[in-house]
């Protein structure tokens, strides 16, 4: 999947909010969360730019986007997995869902469906243990999941995007 933030950046989209906040301190987290809104994740260029504008060091505007897990330094799908692995799901199936996920999408962790529609990312814990083993796209969490369950739901956001 080819990605155009990697061809070329248009920082003007980022203006208003480096405005806004560019000169007050411990807004980098703001900026970041603003700029992957924007651009889908953090590419380097991206990140050094921030760093310029903000008057910090690339390496601090980095360790920040590297410390914190809501941070994407990679392009993803359209569509963001989110796996729990946490105890009850790991117990309830959790390896299983996503050997399910793997082998359906034809991905391994981190990467991009041939479509461009998916990628997914173990997570420690969604938070949601009384669903065991779940899952989370977009802002949509699916619980209780099987083989089948799981199969369901991923070719269903393919079908509404086809």
């Amino acid at each position: 999947m080819q990605n155009n933030c990697e061809e070329k950046l248009n920082y003007d989209l980022l203006a208003p909010c480096l405005e806004e906040y560019g000169n007050k301190p411990g807004s980098i987290i703001t900026i970041l969360q603003k700029a992957q809104d924007i651009y889908g994740y953090l590419p380097m260029p991206l990140i050094e730019y921030i760093a310029l504008s903000t008057n910090q060091a690339p390496a601090k505007v980095l360790g920040v986007a590297s410390f914190y897990t809501q941070f994407r330094t990679k392009p993803v799908g359209k569509h963001l997995i989110l796996l729990c692995q946490g105890t009850a799901c790991h117990v309830n199936g959790s390896g299983e869902i996503e050997a399910v996920i793997s082998n359906h999408l034809q991905i391994k962790e981190g990467e991009i469906s041939e479509d461009g529609l998916f990628t997914y990312n173990n997570v420690a814990c969604l938070g949601c243990c009384s669903l065991a083993p779940a899952i989370m796209i977009g802002e949509k969490t699916y619980g209780n999941l099987d083989k089948d369950k799981t199969i369901e739901i991923l070719d269903a956001i393919a079908k509404e995007e086809a």
